[in-house]
């Protein structure tokens, strides 16, 4: 996945003398460096493939697995040999990574080897900068003569004395190993599992940095989060297609698009804290730095003082400088901080997506990832960056409020456990909390319910989606809100209280293949014993209890009379009884893997019935 990412950007249709790539490995991990040494390698082939056919996307794996239509016996002969020399490499790596150690015979091929020894671990190794293919030196060429852009393995120094501040720590020692090997004006950063899709992006995000009239305004160009691997109807909806088309561009409107942590094109002057002036004009013919005539070895011995943990100490780095630090959610208060100097941001969704990654396929890694999004962003919302405090006379009302949609997913958890759990509860004792058919009073209910809905199926088939892809959409949103965005929510209030401190967790990327099928089969992977999954469960039941016990009590016990009284939660109880049927599904009818653990139903109904069981007056 890291090395297909790798072979995407360096295939660009850009000048390779004025590109490098830096991959940024945090753990230090030889098998990384061997996997990109590959890479290196296979890009002498790979890249005048694809410049030669003009090929779309330029990653190899992505790029194989989709129909090929085969007209040209020329491309059909090249085409077999490349995937025969991809197939080769990815054998090779794969190999290794199950043996779990380098061979001496490849150690013995790349000197960069003898940085790593039995001393080195994740959490504590020394930095390492290495130099794989040399931009600058015109004997650097792919299998035809032609240049090959720059290619740097860069793991940052980690010891377990020092903070090492998660990827906003990365990131900051990768812009000024960066700065010192090549120091482009301009830096694109990726997540390792996002792949350029379009190998013109380059001099798309250019044209805005570089028009006569705002480009000088412009500090970042933020691309829309895209994958390739999303259902028909998106099960887990990942894509966020209405906050995508709809949110995004409408923030955009005052200037202030978020940064979003990846697909996103910077100015290295306003990400390393430059403040934005009337007067500034870059002067494009002014090199900033160069390093012609520095060797690999003396650029590679400079660039690790750059990324050692004591650098950054006495300085303005994750404050003023770089990536802010103190949230896990380091990308969004950035893009504020930056905007708050002055600089403009832009938001671009062009027709061809110009990024593509990986969304999580199981749901308990889609909340895991929730839970740190929505954490970060309402850490920001009670810091001093708090959009409607830091941002005040910098950016405008508009823009603040825009930020803070996404800065208060956490505490809107409250109110939607409330609907989750109150009017339920209330249904099933008789009590009524929402005004009667008859009332006037009824007709603002009934006008919200049916306006917010309406508009919000028209945006999401305006956008592409399809009639199940919102209904799934508004089944995770109730998921979210009552799991992930609750726990973030006390999890933040606790920190913020002194009692813990941020811890960030990634997002699984590797699964088993039953996993996968069932994925592609639009079925819920829940399979594990956790307290998210008894809290979705537990209110599943509390729900289908409710409405077994109205039904009853109108059909039954022939209470007609109540049901003009209790017509709204009966309908918001049978909503959220069908948006559970999944649940129902994974508690009582399936038997594979992916099903909720059977303890998980015991718990659940006993919760469920005792919530039930509870009076209320």
């Amino acid at each position: 996945m890291v090395i297909n990412t790798i072979l995407s950007v360096m295939s660009y249709n850009y000048p390779p003398e004025n590109l490098s790539i830096y991959l940024s490995d945090d753990s230090g991990s030889e098998l990384t460096f061997y996997a990109l040494l590959e890479a290196s390698s296979f890009s002498k082939h790979w890249i005048p493939f694809c410049k030669k056919f003009n090929i779309q996307p330029r990653s190899p794996s992505a790029y194989f697995a989709q129909q090929i239509d085969i007209q040209d016996i020329t491309y059909a002969q090249e085409l077999l040999a490349i995937k025969k020399l991809y197939k080769e490499m990815e054998n090779r790596i794969d190999s290794t990574v199950e043996m779990g150690e380098i061979t001496k015979e490849i150690k013995d091929q790349q000197k960069g080897f003898s940085e790593w020894n039995s001393k080195v671990t994740k959490q504590d190794h020394q930095s390492i900068v290495k130099i794989m293919i040399d931009g600058r030196d015109k004997n650097g060429v792919d299998i035809y003569g032609g240049r090959l852009p720059m290619l740097v393995y860069m793991a940052r120094e980690k010891r377990p004395q020092w903070p090492h501040n998660f990827k906003a720590g990365a990131m900051n020692a990768l812009i000024r190993v960066s700065s010192e090997i090549s120091n482009a004006p301009f830096i694109l950063n990726l997540d390792c599992d996002m792949y350029a899709n379009d190998a013109d992006t380059i001099q798309e995000a250019l044209c805005f940095f570089l028009d006569e009239k705002r480009g000088h305004e412009i500090s970042f160009v933020q691309f829309p989060q895209n994958y390739d691997n999303i259902t028909k109807n998106d099960l887990y909806a990942c894509t966020f297609s209405v906050i995508t088309n709809v949110e995004l561009a409408g923030i955009d409107v005052y200037g202030a698009t978020p940064y979003c942590g990846t697909a996103c094109f910077h100015r290295r002057e306003s990400l390393c804290g430059k403040v934005y002036s009337k007067d500034y004009r870059k002067e494009w013919n002014i090199e900033d730095k160069n390093n012609t005539y520095k060797s690999i070895n003396e650029l590679e011995v400079a660039s690790k003082i750059l990324a050692s943990c004591s650098f950054e100490k006495e300085t303005q780095w994750g404050e003023k400088m770089g990536l802010i630090y103190g949230c896990s959610s380091e990308d969004f208060v950035t893009g504020l901080a930056i905007q708050c100097r002055g600089w403009k941001s832009l938001y671009y969704n062009p027709n061809r997506m110009a990024f593509l990654g990986v969304a999580p396929i199981t749901l308990n890694d889609v909340l895991t990832q929730q839970t740190r999004w929505s954490e970060g962003l309402f850490q920001i919302f009670l810091s001093k960056y708090c959009p409607f405090i830091y941002g005040h006379g910098k950016i405008k009302l508009g823009a603040q409020m825009g930020y803070c949609i996404y800065l208060l997913w956490a505490p809107c958890s409250l109110p939607t456990l409330y609907y989750v759990i109150v009017p339920p509860l209330c249904l099933l004792h008789g009590i009524s909390i929402f005004p009667q058919v008859k009332s006037p009073w009824f007709l603002p209910f009934a006008y919200v319910i049916v306006a917010r809905n309406a508009c919000s199926i028209a945006e999401a088939l305006s956008c592409g989606d399809t009639l199940k892809a919102w209904w799934n959409w508004q089944k995770m949103w109730v998921i979210r809100r009552t799991t992930t965005h609750f726990f973030a929510f006390i999890n933040t209030v606790v920190r913020q209280l002194g009692l813990s401190k941020t811890t960030f967790v990634i997002t699984g990327k590797v699964v088993t293949e039953d996993v996968s099928k069932r994925y592609e089969q639009e079925i819920i992977e829940f399979g594990s014993s956790t307290i998210t999954f008894t809290i979705i469960a537990t209110l599943a039941m509390l729900n289908f209890f409710s409405l077994i016990g109205a039904i009853k009590k109108i059909v039954l016990d022939l209470e007609f009379k109540v049901l003009d009284q209790l017509i709204l939660q009966l309908s918001l109880n049978l909503l959220l009884v069908m948006l559970n049927i999944q649940v129902y599904q994974a508690l009582f009818i399936r038997n594979d893997k992916g099903r909720i653990p059977t303890s998980i139903l015991f718990k659940s109904i006993v919760l469920a019935s005792l919530s039930c069981l509870m009076p209320i007056i």
